[in-house]
């Protein structure tokens, strides 16, 4: 007798679990058994669903690495039961999690599937139902006897993506993430197609491992003309600073200015790491291709290459958690751990 896969649906809240409040004109969380009610296509699915929730239901703009940490822990305890899982979140800061998830699991065999919504399940027009259901389908995909995807990703309006490469750019649209530096990992049209060169190939003979240790005293400065010197010495002079990530424009440039060179010097020099990741949604951080970004290189900021802010964000706080020595710190964050840059 054939053994259908094993998903589990986690929802931790968002827009795709909610209901208009007629009193309040708001959408609120409702109960996630009333979720499955709205999908029946999901019977039709050959998988055995079981379903996890969050004991309040939490708007995506609320999650933080505690959060994280409930989540991946829900991952943990459930990963050998289950041959994949879906997870039910905000889009606001869907890929700040997801990218979070994907540092904090090695060596993951399984796919773990972000999705949600850009309106209600209960909304006619709502896009809820093709992505949960294009979502669970991607999980219980095999291939000679396991799971074809095991990595972290993100499903959105007819594509897969790896989480840690996604951003959300659209909070209108139905096709509110992108992927600008690394291409899809599955797009569902008439047929779903599969990029099987693009997929991270796990190493099944190791140990799948988590961890939960995730640094805070992060900031992120965002480059933009008018920053002055009493603003940014005011953020670096923060005490508990242990990381610092700067936004600067196109392939990693910033202001000459001495005061702002001389900040960012002090600041590697009390052993906290600087990383430079790019504010534009796609391209890569080239430091040294412009004069605007020769002393950064000079002084020691980190190159965040192709990385997504969310993705950067992510990284810093896992490596932080870990207590890398200030002297690998530098090769470790430029190097893929989970394929997150080029």
């Amino acid at each position: 007798m054939k053994q259908v896969p094993k998903i589990l649906l986690i929802y931790t809240g968002g827009t795709i679990g909610m209901l208009l409040d007629f009193n309040t004109g708001a959408l609120k969380n409702f109960n996630f058994d009333e979720l499955l009610t709205h999908i029946p296509e999901l019977n039709l699915l050959d998988c055995s669903i079981a379903t996890h929730s969050f004991e309040e239901p939490l708007d995506s703009s609320n999650m933080n690495p505690e959060y994280w940490v409930k989540l991946v822990s829900i991952i943990e305890e459930n990963y050998e039961e289950y041959d994949g899982f879906v997870v039910l979140h905000g889009s606001d800061t869907m890929s700040y999690t997801a990218s979070a998830l994907s540092f904090m699991m090695e060596n993951l065999g399984k796919p773990v599937i972000f999705t949600g919504s850009q309106l209600p399940i209960g909304d006619l027009r709502t896009d809820a139902k093709e992505n949960l259901i294009t979502s669970m389908q991607l999980a219980t995909m095999q291939h000679k006897g396991n799971p074809l995807i095991s990595e972290v990703c993100l499903y959105f309006e007819y594509k897969l993506y790896r989480a840690n490469r996604t951003t959300k750019i659209n909070a209108q649209h139905f096709e509110a993430f992108t992927s600008l530096n690394y291409p899809p990992l599955a797009e569902s049209g008439v047929e779903l197609t599969i990029n099987r060169e693009a997929l991270l190939v796990p190493n099944r003979r190791k140990k799948f491992t988590v961890f939960k240790k995730m640094s805070s005293g992060v900031i992120l400065m965002k480059m933009f003309p008018g920053l002055d010197e009493h603003t940014f010495n005011h953020m670096i002079s923060y005490s508990e600073l242990k990381g610092l990530i700067i936004e600067t424009y196109g392939s990693g440039n910033v202001t000459t200015k001495e005061w702002f060179l001389k900040g960012i010097a002090e600041v590697i020099e009390r052993g906290i790491p600087v990383i430079n990741v790019t504010q534009c949604s796609g391209g890569s951080v080239n430091m040294g291709l412009y004069e605007t970004s020769v002393a950064l290189k000079r002084l020691g900021v980190i190159s965040g290459k192709d990385i997504t802010t969310e993705a950067a964000l992510a990284k810093l706080m896992y490596l932080l958690g870990h207590g890398i020595s200030q002297k690998s710190f530098r090769t470790i964050f430029e190097t893929s751990l989970r394929g997150e840059m080029t």
